[in-house]
C-alpha cells in the first residue's frame, strides 16, 4: 500500500465537496434536519405532556400521510429519473411528446405508487399497532388528495432542477421533499415552532393539512379554513411549477442541455 495514491484518491473526493450543493447539504444540512425536526418533537412532548389524547394516534396517522407526501413527490421525479437511466430521455422529447403530457404521466405514476404505498402501510399499522387511519372519517380523502398535490408541486420543482443541472442533483429526488420537512409540521403543532418560523410554516399547504388533521383527530370536526387554504395554496404553487417545468425545458432545449442530462 502506498500512502500517496490514498491520498490521491482522497483528495480527488475533497474537491468534489468544493462546487457541489448536494454533497455539502449531506455534510451539513442533514444533521441539522434532524436535530430540527427530532427537537421540535421534543419540545412538543414536554409543553403538552400528559395533556396529548392518543399519543400513537397522532404520531402513526401523522408517519402515514407524510409517507403520501413523500411517494407522490417521489412518483414524479424518480419517473424523470428512470428515463435518465434508461438513456431514454432524448427518445422521449424527440417525439411528439409535449411536456405537458410527460407531467401527467408521471402524475398518474406518482397516484398509483401512493395508492400501492398506503395500503402496505395502512395494513401494516392495523396489524402491528391496531391502528385504524380510517378512524379519521371522511375528512381523509380531501388531506391525502391535498398531499398528493403538493407532493406534486415538490416533484415537479425537483424535476425541472435536475434537468437543469444535470446529475449533481440527482441526490435532491429523495431529498428535496425534507427541506420542507420542519415547516410542514408533520408530528408537532405550529404553535411549537419559532414565531418567525410560523409565519413561514402558514405558507406552506402540508402545514395546513397536518394541522387539519391533528384537529379532526382532537375535536372530530372538519376544518374548513385549513383544506380551503391548503388548496388554493396548492393550486397556486403547482401551477407556478408546471409554468417553470415548461420554461426550464424550453431553456435546457434551446442550449441543448437535454442531450448533456440523458446521456
Amino acid at each position: 500500500m502506498k500512502l500517496h495514491r490514498i491520498t490521491a484518491l482522497i483528495t480527488r473526493h475533497l474537491y468534489l465537496y468544493r462546487r457541489s450543493l448536494p454533497r455539502l447539504m449531506e455534510i451539513f444540512y442533514w444533521p441539522f434536519l434532524d436535530l430540527v425536526v427530532w427537537g421540535f418533537i421534543t419540545v412538543y412532548l414536554m409543553r403538552f405532556q400528559g395533556q396529548l389524547p392518543g399519543v400513537v394516534t397522532f404520531f402513526l396517522g401523522a408517519l402515514i400521510l407524510w409517507d403520501v407526501l413523500f411517494r407522490a413527490q417521489q412518483g414524479i421525479t424518480i419517473s424523470f429519473l428512470e428515463e435518465i437511466w434508461a438513456r431514454n430521455l432524448m427518445n422521449l422529447f424527440a417525439s411528439p411528446l409535449k411536456p405537458s403530457e410527460f407531467l401527467a404521466a408521471t402524475m398518474a405514476m406518482s397516484v398509483f405508487k401512493v395508492m400501492a404505498v398506503g395500503i402496505v402501510m395502512v395494513v401494516a399499522a392495523l396489524v402491528f399497532y391496531s391502528y385504524n387511519v380510517f378512524m379519521i372519517g371522511l375528512a381523509l380523502i380531501p388531506f391525502v388528495l391535498n398531499l398528493i398535490v403538493a407532493g406534486w408541486t415538490i416533484g415537479v420543482l425537483t424535476t425541472s432542477l435536475i434537468m437543469r443541472f444535470g446529475q449533481e442533483a440527482e441526490v435532491l429526488a429523495w431529498g428535496m421533499v425534507f427541506l420542507f420537512q420542519p415547516i410542514s409540521c408533520v408530528f408537532y403543532p405550529i404553535e411549537v415552532l419559532p414565531r418567525w418560523l410560523q409565519a413561514i410554516a402558514w405558507g406552506n399547504p402540508a402545514a395546513h393539512i397536518f394541522e387539519g388533521m391533528r384537529a379532526v383527530l382532537a375535536t372530530g370536526t372538519l376544518p374548513a379554513v385549513h383544506l380551503a387554504w391548503a388548496f388554493g395554496l396548492n393550486v397556486l404553487y403547482l401551477a407556478l411549477m408546471v409554468g417553470w417545468f415548461q420554461y426550464t425545458f424550453s431553456v435546457c432545449k434551446e442550449k441543448g442541455l437535454l442531450v448533456r442530462v440523458g446521456e
